[in-house]
């Protein structure tokens, strides 16, 4: 099983990427930098401020993110979401299934003949208020690894904002975005911890940071609350993460690529994860995910 994810990422860095608007090819692709907590944590934190992220391998119990991930499509399940006698916590999707009938939280707003009692996007969005779901997003090592690094101690608190994101077969992925445009009634202080719940592949639907791109997002975000300024728009319309100026799904662009080719270049940087890694992020770092 490992030899064969390590054959297939050797493959994805040699001859391109999969991604929204076509394929990225190797030289749009980097490697995203492991970090591990056995390090000190001064060597941790001048990472994070040099390379706006910090991707730390096997951070939280292995057994407690998958028992996340069981539960949540347990949840789920009722929806048809799931292959018929597979296990939920291997969280196969039905191949019979419509993907329209079951949309991608976050890839942008569900329509209305998708939200009605008991569909799939009824019951991922009631996930977020589900104590597997609070309870996981509220793990000691989290808060305690943010402290450390920040130095907050007592302080760090919980913002009482999070996305349970996934990605189902036959949607787009999610866009190119950064945190703070939705994050914008705040300064530019958070931290945001990205957990992927399973084991993911490097096709799999694991997020994607554009190279060294925390300046980029501030030169993004100081342009959009200058021209929200300029155009007579109210402190309210301003921070809203999409106000007229954004997307309508608050995104900067739907396709990586075209991303790069209007902002002067770069790398994405990709990874597999595995079930206890975390990413730890500022709010300006551009990403996507990539199915």
């Amino acid at each position: 099983m490992a030899q064969t994810a390590t054959q297939t990422a050797q493959h994805a860095f040699k001859e391109g990427y999969l991604v929204n608007d076509g394929l990225l090819d190797s030289g749009m692709i980097g490697k995203l930098k492991q970090s591990y907590p056995s390090e000190p944590i001064e060597a941790l934190r001048a990472r994070y401020e040099r390379e706006g992220y910090l991707f730390m391998k096997g951070l939280l119990p292995r057994s407690d993110v998958l028992g996340c991930r069981e539960a949540y499509f347990n949840f789920l399940s009722p929806s048809g979401v799931l292959q018929p006698n597979s296990a939920p916590v291997d969280g196969i999707f039905d191949p019979d299934n419509k993907g329209v009938n079951y949309p991608s939280i976050g890839a942008g707003p569900f329509g209305k003949d998708q939200i009605n009692p008991g569909s799939f996007a009824s019951l991922a969005e009631k996930a977020h208020t589900e104590d597997f779901y609070l309870e996981f997003s509220r793990h000691p090592a989290l808060r305690d690894f943010v402290s450390n690094l920040k130095g907050w101690g007592d302080d760090t608190k919980l913002l009482p904002r999070s996305l349970l994101r996934n990605n189902t077969p036959h949607n787009n992925a999610i866009g190119v975005h950064y945190d703070q445009s939705f994050l914008r009634y705040g300064e530019p202080t958070s931290v945001t911890a990205w957990v992927p719940i399973g084991d993911i592949s490097l096709q799999g639907g694991g997020l994607i940071y554009l190279e060294g791109s925390d300046t980029l997002g501030r030169t993004l975000e100081d342009a959009f609350n200058k021209k929200a300024r300029d155009g007579g728009m109210t402190e309210e319309e301003r921070i809203d993460a999409f106000n007229k100026n954004m997307m309508s799904n608050g995104f900067l662009e739907l396709g990586p690529i075209k991303f790069l080719e209007d902002n002067g270049g770069g790398r994405w940087l990709l990874t597999e994860y595995e079930a206890g890694d975390v990413v730890f992020h500022k709010p300006h770092m551009v990403r996507i995910c990539d199915t």
